[in-house]
């Protein structure tokens, strides 16, 4: 069969008002245009849809369990076009977006309170992971964006820095010397957990100088390797701009290194081969990113 879905609309409407004519103009068509667009479906289904009279039409009973399945589905139809166009205006739909508790916390807050400000009818769901977690996410089309600690290659992926982040290493106590990269490792370490791609980091930026760093507390959350150099239970390696809080207040000190860390950043990304919804090119829009 080669039936095209307009010929469905115009037997639809036709459908609908028992009425050539009538069905001609609410479609602004011709009624010989829509009489051949029946008469043409009528010959693809090899049946007969309407009984003609001199001044009506009506129908058969296949023509009633055609029109009961294509209103139906019809109405399916423009419901998911309703839908779509919602979801392009930003009056529905979801944005999902991974990222980790600590980006989510110190970074994407203040943009995720100002985002559904504007736009209230889109559904926002954020699903905390590491950074290696939202690489499969993406892939797998569970979330639009991902917020990532850098540096991730990969060449799925379009991938775009938002910010510059320092890692440092804070105590309890106020401290002037100039420590190198050895006499850190020597001290009581608290570090992040070892699954994350910001540990990796600090743990290659020691091994090029052949330590591998030994801690004595490993931590799953950015706060509490604030609250733990705190209290002096040794010294943190925590992110400078997400600590600037306890920093200010002097809760915390960063100690001076010989070498410092090199500075890295946080990125978004996204599937390249997939086309980013209209809900997450406005909060990239909205970030400023």
């Amino acid at each position: 069969m080669n039936i095209k879905l307009g010929q469905y609309k115009i037997f639809n409407e036709a459908a609908s008002t028992l009425s050539f004519s009538l069905a001609a103009k609410n479609l602004f068509m011709t009624q010989s245009a829509v009489s051949q667009a029946i008469n043409s479906l009528e010959k693809e289904l090899d049946t007969t849809l309407f009984i003609r009279q001199a001044k009506s039409v009506t129908l058969t009973k296949e023509g009633l369990i055609l029109h009961q399945h294509i209103n139906n589905a019809l109405e399916l139809i423009t419901s998911a076009e309703n839908q779509i166009q919602n979801f392009k205006e930003l009056k529905g739909g979801e944005l999902v977006i991974g990222a980790s508790d600590t980006i989510s916390q110190y970074f994407l807050t203040p943009y995720l309170v100002l985002f559904h400000k504007q736009y209230p009818s889109v559904k926002i769901k954020v699903l905390n992971r590491t950074s290696l977690e939202m690489i499969e996410l993406m892939k797998s089309g569970q979330i639009d964006l991902g917020f990532l600690n850098m540096p991730i290659v990969d060449d799925t992926l379009t991938i775009k820095e938002c910010l510059k982040i320092h890692d440092i290493f804070v105590s309890a106590n106020k401290d002037d010397k100039v420590y190198s990269n050895k006499e850190i490792a020597k001290m009581p370490l608290i570090l992040i957990e070892k699954n994350t791609s910001s540990r990796q980091f600090i743990d290659k930026h020691f091994a090029r100088s052949g330590i591998l760093l030994q801690t004595k507390i490993e931590l799953g959350a950015h706060e509490l390797l604030l609250k733990l150099a705190q209290v002096d239970l040794g010294i943190s390696c925590v992110i400078k701009e997400f600590s600037m809080e306890y920093l200010s207040q002097g809760l915390i000190h960063e100690i001076k290194l010989e070498e410092p860390i090199p500075e890295r950043s946080i990125a978004y990304a996204y599937l390249k081969r997939r086309t980013l919804s209209a809900s997450a090119t406005k909060f990239i829009e909205l970030c400023k990113l």
